[in-house]
């Protein structure tokens, strides 16, 4: 324990929770870079504009395969994160429980006497 009673590691399970699932939304915003481009061509009206976004798009698909790739294992690994302590909190839960039950006296209101 640290100061004033607070734990020294503080895990903020809420925010790590929705982690991996942000990190797989833009995973799948960036991978759909050609279908927003796509969307906006006939609003661009110049068709040097769309190459150049064409060109930039294609030029970024090896990047983005990379990029990626990255994105899943950092949101596997938070979900792996989010899920082992919350195991070990439940480990830590139900032994702290059970230790509870053990130092109550067995017998009644009065203790057994």
């Amino acid at each position: 324990m640290g100061s004033k009673g607070k734990s020294d590691l503080a895990v903020p399970l809420t925010d790590l929770e929705d982690y991996g699932s942000r990190l797989r939304s833009i995973k799948d915003r960036m991978n759909r870079t050609k279908k927003t481009f796509e969307s906006y061509k006939d609003d661009i009206g110049d068709g040097g504009v769309y190459d150049s976004l064409e060109d930039f798009e294609s030029n970024w698909e090896d990047g983005r395969e990379d990029i990626g790739q990255q994105l899943t294992a950092l949101a596997n690994m938070s979900d792996a994160v989010v899920r082992e302590f919350k195991k070990l909190d439940n480990k830590l839960d139900k032994k702290a429980n059970d230790a509870v039950k053990a130092d109550k006296p067995k017998g009644g209101k009065d203790g057994g006497k």
